[in-house]
Parts: C-alpha cells; sequence; structure tokens
C-alpha cells in the first residue's frame, strides 16, 4: 500500500515537471512578430510590342528577377510591404507567332531595370497571431504602387560585324519623336501562398503582374514611321554622316530596307519611296506595355528570440535549454 502511494505521488511530482517543462518549452515561442523580412527569385516575363500571350500563342520567353521584401503586420488579416527588385526583360521578333506578321520587322530590345514599390497585402486566414499558432497554408492577394528604371537596349550590328556584343541605350535616340522617362510608375498586382516551414519562417510562392503607364519598356510604340521617317533620314545624313545616324540604323531592322545582308546601310531611295510606310509596333489594342514574375522565396520573422536561439545560439545554456 505504502509502495503504491509512494509511486502514485512520484507519477504526480514527474507529470508536474513535465509540464511545467513543456510549458516553458512552447512559452519562448509565444509573440506577436510584426516585422519580417524575404528573399525570392523567379522568372519574369515581358508583354508588349515584341510580345503578346493574351493575342498570340508565341510561348514563354522568359527572363529572371531578384526581389527583397520588408514587411509588417498591421491589422488581423493585413500586411504591408516595401520592396525593391532587379529584374530583366527582353523581346525579339524571330519567335512571333505567324499571325502577328512582326518577323519582317526584325527588332528587338532587352532591359535590366530595378524597382521600389509599396505593397498593401490582404491574407485569408489571420496573421496577427503568436508566431507558433500561425497557419501552416496561408492565401493573400496584393496590389501597390512602385516605381521602376526604363532603360531598353539593343544589339548595335555594326559591332556584331567585329564579333563583339555591343548593346545601345536607345532611350536616348528618341527614335521615335517621342522623349519618354527613365523612371516609370508601376502598379504591381497579383495573389501568393505560405507555406510555414518553422516557427521563424515561411516558403513563400508569388504570381505578380506589373501594370505600366507607358508603352515605351520595348522602346516601340508607332505602328510605322511615316509620321517621323523625314527626321530620321536628316539625322542620318549623306551616306550615314548626318549628326546622329544611329537613330534611323535602329528604327528600321527590316532587311528589305537595307542594301548590305549585315545590315548596315539603310537603302534610303527605298525608304524615301516607299514614304516610311515601314512596319514598327504591332498594333495591338493594349497600349501599355508590363510584365509578369512568378517568385519562389523564403521569409523570415524577425523576433529577439531568433538570434538567441536559432542562428546564434546561447551556447551558455544550450545543454539546459535546447529545445530544437
Amino acid at each position: 500500500m505504502l509502495k503504491m502511494l509512494r509511486n502514485i505521488i512520484l507519477f504526480f511530482i514527474l507529470f508536474i515537471v513535465a509540464e511545467q517543462a513543456y510549458t516553458q518549452s512552447l512559452y519562448r515561442y509565444r509573440f506577436e512578430e510584426p516585422w519580417s523580412i524575404s528573399v525570392s527569385t523567379g522568372p519574369t516575363q515581358y508583354f508588349g510590342e515584341l510580345y503578346s500571350l493574351w493575342k498570340y500563342n508565341e510561348g514563354i520567353q522568359p527572363d529572371w528577377n531578384a526581389n527583397i521584401a520588408l514587411r509588417r503586420t498591421l491589422g488581423t488579416r493585413i500586411r504591408a510591404r516595401a520592396e525593391f527588385s532587379y529584374y530583366q526583360i527582353s523581346g525579339q521578333d524571330p519567335p512571333s507567332d505567324p499571325r502577328a506578321f512582326r518577323y519582317p520587322r526584325n527588332l528587338h530590345f532587352r532591359a535590366r531595370n530595378m524597382e521600389a514599390s509599396m505593397i498593401g497585402e490582404f491574407h485569408w486566414k489571420p496573421v496577427k497571431v503568436y508566431n507558433i499558432t500561425r497557419s501552416y497554408f496561408n492565401l493573400y492577394a496584393f496590389a501597390g504602387v512602385g516605381v521602376s528604371s526604363n532603360d531598353p537596349k539593343a544589339l548595335d550590328p555594326r559591332a556584331a560585324l567585329r564579333n563583339e556584343d555591343l548593346w545601345v541605350p536607345l532611350r536616348p535616340l528618341q527614335i521615335e519623336n517621342n522623349p519618354y522617362n527613365k523612371y516609370i510608375v508601376v502598379f504591381p498586382t497579383g495573389i501568393g501562398a505560405k507555406y510555414k516551414l518553422s516557427v521563424y519562417a515561411d516558403l513563400i510562392l508569388e504570381l505578380n503582374y506589373r501594370w505600366t503607364l507607358t508603352d515605351y519598356m520595348d522602346d516601340i510604340s508607332a505602328f510605322n514611321i511615316s509620321e517621323f521617317y523625314q527626321d530620321l533620314l536628316a539625322d542620318y545624313g549623306v551616306n550615314g554622316t548626318g549628326p546622329n545616324p544611329d537613330r534611323l540604323l535602329f528604327a528600321i531592322r527590316n532587311p528589305d530596307f537595307y542594301i548590305d545582308d549585315e545590315l548596315t546601310i539603310p537603302d534610303v531611295d527605298r525608304i524615301i519611296s516607299n514614304r516610311g510606310r515601314i512596319r514598327r509596333g504591332s498594333g495591338l489594342t493594349e497600349r501599355f506595355d508590363g510584365y509578369m514574375s512568378l517568385n519562389l522565396g523564403i521569409e523570415i520573422y524577425l523576433s529577439p528570440d531568433i538570434w538567441d536561439n536559432w542562428i546564434f545560439r546561447n551556447r551558455l545554456y544550450e545543454k539546459r535549454f535546447r529545445f530544437w
């Protein structure tokens, strides 16, 4: 009887000790950390005069981007973020759908831009919770506004004859007699999903489309050059000795309007006789350019607890308080 009573007392003592230890192990996770930082990367797809997935079946022609963002929880389901991105976009005529009749243009461009934006997120499940009770899976939608650089370039055909890759900035040339800004306004919109990897980290998958207020991310807008071809010819001069011959050289890439196979000597007489009815734009009804990104990344919650117990770990008390 005494032995049984002793065992019962010992059981309750061990139960209380275990419960206290378990409570202490979980108490370190009972925090609401509003701040987090994320990094992500993935493909980008440009949409404009040289590419239109909406109207033609032209496949995917992806470039890439990298992104870093700082987030803060504002409400039960609302978070705000400030983000910075580096992205590459490009387009060219050769893979164009035949229905687009873009082959004769022979145009191309590439751009290496940077973007900064402020974005609001609305989450399906609450986010203003203890990190330990954060949902394992959450969906969200977002929208915002930002600023991006805009620097389209084209490959110089004369450098290609020397086996060199020389990318010439197109914006300073004002090919279509319509100057456009180096910085443009963008409107990020999209959806995302998060999966909880640990108390401190989430895996992020996000689809983001940037709407813009410019038709010159690719340096192309006008359907043809009839309205400004005389200005291009004046800048080209006689045999390319004018004040700015590059304007004509990069405005027209159609092989039918060049004398040489390397496309370095424009056929001025033919351009004049054609009165500039040389196609340049695509004639799409979507007037503004944009680009899409699909990013995969990781989000880290910036808790004071993370520095002592996850990244650096408190070695002095590691054996006594080890809960990982």
